[in-house]
Formats: C-alpha cells, structure tokens, sequence
C-alpha cells in the first residue's frame, strides 16, 4: 500500500487532520525512511479505520438492543396486563358460581 492511496477523498474523511498532516509529510521526504514511516502510517491508518468500524457496529448492536429491550418491556407490560384481566375474570366466575 502506498500512502498517497491514504489521501483519496473517502479515506482521508476518516482519518484525523493530524494524521493527514503526517501522511503528507512523510510523502514529502525523500530515501528509505520515507519508504518506512509511509508503511508505519499506513498500519496506524488501517488501525483507525478498523477501530472506527468496530466502533459503528458497537453503536448499531447497541441501538438494536436498546430497541430490543423496549420491545421486551412492552410485551412484558402487556402480558401483565392480560394476566391482570383473566385473574380478575376468573375471580368474578368464582364469585358467580
């Protein structure tokens, strides 16, 4: 991977400013240190996107069981509720008979 790959629109979105400052910094050397900062940026880089993805699917697990959860309160809520009216049913059978 070379690092002016980092630098497309859509990628370089995600990364910090800071670490487009040091991308472009590090194109602008020259020799073989280049070439190694370049792949050490290139790793850091591939780390956030990776983090900030891992991140995204954490948020949507936890909206979907935030939501999951509220379903389970209302079902819970409304079988109580069942629950509630059939005793209170039997209770009138058993005084009627």
């Amino acid at each position: 991977m070379s690092a002016s790959r980092r630098f497309n629109e859509t990628e370089s979105e995600a990364l910090p400013a800071e670490m487009l400052e040091l991308g472009r910094l590090i194109q602008a050397m020259k020799g073989s240190e280049q070439e190694g900062l370049a792949a050490a940026f290139n790793r850091v880089a591939d780390s956030i996107h990776r983090r900030r993805r891992i991140l995204n699917l954490v948020q949507e697990a936890l909206s979907q069981l935030r939501l999951d959860v509220k379903y389970l309160m209302f079902d819970l809520e409304t079988t109580r509720r069942e629950r509630d009216q059939l005793q209170a049913q039997l209770e009138e059978e058993d005084k009627g008979f």
